[in-house]
């Protein structure tokens, strides 16, 4: 295996690992940065094995990081052993765990999905906080949606935050980025229900006609969804808010509404 020991700040290795940090080096790579053991292990079980493992030279021994050393070993990748403070400069985090991956980017084509994987995806329209779009992912995992459809000029998926936030969704879920009207195409070409939280024309959310596969779609943060996007769904329906505060957050909304779908569906 190749294994090499780097203790200095200025190595290159050091300053390219850093450097994923930031969207345009991890698109002139293609490749993006993961960190803690928890989320490296459910990447290596859903099969995806990093590149390159970075490791705290004083680090206590564990079965999963063995089992983790092994895999990139077999994949014919690169460990190496660095220092605690090295490793915190390259994950940009006070207290980082012990141990980072350099991934692969995944293919994030609309072709690539395949519909019929699940009953529910989740869609989001110009999210712009890598934390919702994290938890969105974590969402998308949990109700067991096919993945998740990142519309217009959204945060990045592969971000260092919001892989963090994902909790290892970013592995399980199917991740496509598209603009509206590709996507719109897209859709309209096979099965599928367009869903959108909304005021316009909308119904219960407890009560609408749900149908496989559904894609439920949010919008923006601010702004929600424009008029035009809500008016192309074949369903709209409304959460009801008890309280002062006019709307959900998108990631939460994201997760009543699929809950809600799968219940449905489920039904």
């Amino acid at each position: 295996m190749n294994r090499r020991h780097i203790t200095g700040f200025s190595n290159p290795t050091v300053k390219a690992l850093r450097a994923l940090r930031e969207k345009k080096h991890r698109k002139a790579s293609g490749r993006f940065l993961a960190e803690g053991l928890r989320l490296l292990t459910d990447a290596r079980e859903c099969g995806h094995v990093p590149e390159t493992l970075v490791l705290a030279d004083r680090r206590d021994p564990h079965p999963l990081l063995s089992a983790l050393e092994a895999a990139v070993e077999s994949g014919g990748g690169e460990v190496i052993e660095t220092t605690p403070d090295i490793l915190s400069k390259i994950t940009g985090k006070d207290n980082p765990q012990a141990v980072a991956g350099v991934f692969a980017e995944f293919d994030t084509s609309l072709g690539a999905l395949d519909r019929s994987r699940s009953d529910i995806w989740l869609v989001a329209q110009a999210l712009r906080d890598p934390g919702n779009l994290g938890t969105m992912l974590r969402t998308g995992d949990a109700i067991g949606a096919g993945g998740v459809i990142l519309i217009d000029d959204c945060a990045d998926p592969f971000s260092v935050e919001a892989v963090r936030a994902s909790m290892g969704a970013v592995f399980t879920q199917s991740i496509a980025l598209a603009r509206w009207d590709e996507f719109e195409s897209w859709l309209r070409a096979g099965t599928g229900q367009l869903v959108a939280a909304s005021l316009r024309d909308a119904q219960p959310y407890r009560s609408a006609p749900y149908a496989a596969p559904c894609f439920v779609m949010v919008g923006n943060e601010s702004r929600g969804l424009p008029e035009e996007y809500e008016m192309a769904c074949d369903l709209r329906v409304t959460i009801p808010m008890k309280g002062r505060a006019d709307s959900l957050n998108a990631a939460v909304a994201a997760a009543v509404l699929g809950y809600e779908v799968l219940a449905a569906l489920d039904a």
